[in-house]
């Protein structure tokens, strides 16, 4: 079976300029942002340009898409300027899903910063079910790193997001970071290991819930909490993990984006080339 597998790409100069970037680097799926990631603008589309990138999905073969929501989102916050602000613009990126035809939206759950586990991830939860899920479209937590007051770094503390939410659980589910489940403390490179974790997602999350994967290499060592990218198979993960995920019966079937350095040496297309390399 081919691997489902693209990159983030960019959508300057029009949402539709992702499918032609995508096309380039040899991706058949893909991530966008809806607006500039470090700010809360969130572009409004038209009912053109939805169908515009539609139709360019669907022409090149390139499914499914996913938005990465902005990095400023915090559900997990006590404070209410910024929930009310996070969660305002998780609903105008849902909002840019259901007009571009795009499948997810993926965000970071948020830290407590001070307000403690529980209430973090109760806030998180309320917050989910403030917003309005577009028909179609499903929510995806993203795990963490864990630095800090991070909350969403064990499949278990997902769970709990997404099991204490009243909201529908088909409308939701979880995406899973390579570079931040090594930096958690997760072995990927040694198959016992990377079997520990499978198991650990089928006991305290359910593997159904893993919706999409971003496969990213790691600067960092394993426990690190530290999120810094690096190009496939020249990380702390390595080919070995890659080629354990890639292979992997559990995970074969997902979409599969990359988030790696993009350098003047090396971009997507290698890091895209490496991937289908790995795969038995």
């Amino acid at each position: 079976m081919s691997l489902k597998v693209g990159a983030h790409v960019s959508v300057s100069g029009g949402v539709e300029k992702a499918v032609e970037r995508q096309k380039e680097i040899g991706g058949n799926c893909g991530q966008i942002f809806a607006g500039s990631p470090r700010t809360w603008s969130v572009a409004e589309y038209t009912d053109e340009e939805g169908e515009s990138f539609q139709n360019g999905t669907r022409d090149e073969g390139q499914n499914p898409y996913v938005i990465h929501s902005t990095y400023l989102v915090n559900l997990g916050t006590p404070k209410d300027d910024l929930f009310e602000k996070s969660l305002n613009c998780l609903q105008s990126e849902l909002d840019a899903a259901e007009k571009l035809g795009v499948e997810y939206v993926v965000f970071h759950p948020g830290a407590h910063t001070g307000s403690g586990r529980k209430n973090g991830i109760q806030r998180i939860a309320e917050g989910i079910d403030e917003l309005n899920i577009p028909e179609g479209v499903t929510l995806l937590l993203e795990n963490t790193a864990g630095k800090g007051t991070t909350l969403g770094r064990s499949f278990g503390e997902l769970r709990e997001m997404i099991e204490k939410s009243s909201t529908p659980e088909k409308k939701l589910g979880v995406c899973l970071d390579t570079c931040h489940a090594h930096a958690a403390g997760y072995e990927l490179r040694e198959k016992e290991g990377f079997q520990d974790m499978i198991q650990e997602i089928e006991e305290d999350l359910g593997l159904e819930k893993v919706k999409v994967l971003h496969l990213n290499d790691s600067k960092n060592e394993k426990g690190s909490e530290k999120d810094n990218h690096q190009h496939i198979g020249e990380g702390n993960i390595g080919e070995k993990g890659f080629k354990n995920l890639v292979n992997s019966e559990k995970f074969e079937q997902l979409p599969m984006v990359l988030e790696t350095p993009v350098t003047d040496e090396k971009g997507y297309s290698e890091n895209l080339a490496k991937i289908k390399k790995l795969k038995n």
